[in-house]
């Protein structure tokens, strides 16, 4: 008995909750535009440029870079140690090689990587629409 109560009292009520939400909806909808609500969200210290060359896209991605670099660096000058240490045992020299093949491997993708992300910013940034600072 309990059981088909609830069966006939939760599509009322959602049912209700839908009507509700279409009456409700078109008020709250004609407050502002999305750009209004995109503003009102931001925090008072946060930069109101996203793209661009001061945006935090291009900072993040500057800051990536910058790492991504020094640890190839990095690796490609253990991987020349590794190989002046060898002395001539074809097990570490293969290794060697390949650290310092897979650094430079590293090194590549991220410069593609680099020229990927500046085309998706530059094409969202030059788009139109007003909508670079949100």
């Amino acid at each position: 008995m309990i059981k088909n109560a609830v069966k006939s009292f939760v599509p009322t009520v959602l049912s209700l909750a839908f009507a509700l939400a279409l009456v409700v909806t078109p008020a709250v909808g004609a407050v502002g535009s999305i750009q209004d609500g995109a503003n009102a969200a931001r925090g008072t210290d946060q930069t109101a440029n996203l793209f661009g060359n001061t945006g935090v896209f291009q900072t993040i991605t500057n800051v990536l870079l910058f790492v991504l670099g020094a640890i190839s660096v990095i690796m490609i000058i253990i991987g020349g140690l590794r190989y002046v240490v060898s002395g001539g045992n074809s097990a570490n020299v293969t290794a060697a090689k390949n650290t310092i093949l897979y650094a430079i491997v590293g090194v590549i993708i991220a410069i593609l990587s680099y020229a990927i992300i500046n085309f998706v910013l530059g094409t969202f940034t030059t788009s139109g629409g007003g909508g670079t600072n949100v």
